[in-house]
């Protein structure tokens, strides 16, 4: 009779076969990056694909650090259609935590954990220029500030890195022609990365279990998603506020030749691993239709 350990290896096998060599694309943020369990519990995870010999990259947010960061200073978060307004006082802030405490603790506790990692300012990867004013729900023009749309990607230090074994980690900002630091959305920033670099899948890890039909029950997940079910959930307004910015990226980087999308809720201990090593899988899966 075969343990449960072992069922449990067997049933991993084929997906160890399927994904060596791929490169996956994980956005990590949500309540997920609050707790330093859940933080050990993904990373573990992230070092557990690399020595399958899969290759995480791993693009942060920091939303909840930013916004306490920015109440010490007495600035107030605001948010449209999912984006943080970033004035100059608040792009300062944003630069500093992803770049000098977020990036450089997650890289740190990679290789407390037996991993190898690097961090990789978004500003050396991608190239940006202001976002256009956007809408508010009452219908008033909002500038957004120094929120930036990415114009160009280069992966070429990511690459090397995935070259060597070593997990990028990498901060969801970018720079504009004239030298200015632009917030990018995080899970924008983790479709362009993982379009250019030929990503086989995106997962992002926030602080919901994947796409609800009902926003407010998690027990509503919807487990498999194409992309023509994704723009009719919009239009009935089930998907709506943070989780746009989620699935339009999502829609995007399979356009661009991602072939699946996962949504996954990271404060699940060892999510990663459920999701792409199991039969049954725990989140929302949207797949590309060719």
């Amino acid at each position: 009779m075969r343990s449960s350990k072992a069922e449990a290896l067997l049933e991993a096998l084929p997906y160890f076969q399927q994904f060596r060599g791929r490169t996956v694309v994980i956005k990590y943020g949500g309540a997920a990056m609050e707790n330093p369990e859940l933080v050990e519990s993904v990373l573990h995870d992230v070092v557990f694909l690399e020595a399958v010999g899969i290759n995480p990259v791993v693009v942060h947010g920091g939303g909840k650090a930013i916004t306490a960061a920015m109440r010490q200073e007495n600035l107030t978060a605001r948010f449209v259609e999912g984006l943080r307004v970033t004035d100059a006082a608040s792009i300062k802030i944003i630069d500093r935590v992803l770049t000098e405490v977020i990036g450089p603790s997650l890289a740190a506790k990679i290789q407390e954990l037996g991993g190898k990692a690097q961090v990789l300012s978004g500003k050396e990867v991608l190239a940006a220029e202001k976002a256009p004013l956007r809408q508010d729900a009452a219908g008033n023009k909002i500038d957004l500030g120094f929120v930036g749309d990415i114009t160009a990607v280069d992966v070429s230090q990511v690459q090397k890195l995935v070259d060597a074994e070593i997990v990028p980690v990498i901060s969801p900002l970018g720079r504009g022609s004239d030298g200015q630091i632009y917030n990018i959305n995080a899970d924008i920033a983790a479709a362009k990365i993982a379009q250019a670099l030929h990503a086989h899948k995106i997962i992002y890890l926030s602080d919901v279990n994947g796409v609800r039909r009902d926003p407010r029950d998690e027990n509503s997940l919807i487990s498999t998603l194409t992309p023509a079910q994704i723009q009719q959930l919009k239009g009935e307004g089930v998907i709506e506020s943070g989780m746009i910015p989620k699935v339009d990226s999502a829609l995007e980087a399979l356009t661009g030749g991602v072939s699946k999308v996962h949504f996954l809720d990271g404060r699940q201990a060892h999510s990663l691993l459920l999701e792409l090593f199991t039969d049954a899988g725990i989140g929302t899966e949207i797949a590309a239709t060719r």
